[in-house]
């Protein structure tokens, strides 16, 4: 090997472990909600599909957090909105499920969520929104070509989920509303 080889090689190792350090320190930037910070380390090349222990993304981090900006500027970067971690939480499964709407919306607009991705029950997105009362978010969804009919591993739908898992009330009996004047499935897209 020449001096110059030998000297390139050491060039690459090193690259390749300031751009793993700038890639764990996405995650410390995501959880501090430091927009600033995860916009430098993204611009400087930080692996947006990095796992931490639990097989989240810094996406899915952000999305946790309800972190919107931070969330908007990993989806702009191209980070993938339906990378599944452990327990098969992505970014797109749990905007739906918890009612993260901005972020829900940003990833619909990037025309990269998998409508048809399912969590660990078999349930798409739609099914725990409408179980945890998120009526915006159901709506939200229902706007998209999303299947409002699917099945999940308990053999129930979204509206099932919402009827005899709903207490009844005032929340629950707007998710079911929702379900009388449907979008047609002609003139839904796969954007809200």
């Amino acid at each position: 090997m020449t001096r110059r080889g030998f000297m390139a090689g050491i060039g690459a190792v090193a690259a390749g472990r300031a751009v793993a350090q700038d890639s764990a320190k996405l995650f410390a930037a995501v959880e501090g909600g430091d927009e600033t910070a995860v916009r430098a380390l993204v611009a400087g090349g930080a692996d947006l599909e990095i796992r931490d222990a639990t097989g989240r993304t810094p996406l899915l981090l952000a999305t946790r957090l309800d972190r919107v900006a931070i969330a908007a500027a990993l989806i702009d970067a191209g980070a993938d909105v339906n990378a599944k971690d452990d327990i098969q939480d992505t970014p797109f499964l749990y905007a739906g499920a918890e009612g993260r709407n901005a972020i829900l919306r940003t990833i619909l607009a990037s025309g990269r969520a998998n409508l048809e991705d399912t969590n660990r029950y078999g349930g798409t997105a739609l099914i725990p929104a409408a179980h945890h009362g998120h009526p915006e978010t159901v709506g939200i969804l229902l706007a998209t070509a999303i299947d409002i009919d699917h099945v999940n591993n308990l053999g129930w739908t979204a509206l099932l989920e919402a009827v005899i898992l709903g207490d009844g009330g005032p929340t629950y009996q707007e998710i079911v509303a929702c379900w009388s004047t449907p979008v047609p499935a002609a003139s839904r897209t796969a954007r809200a």
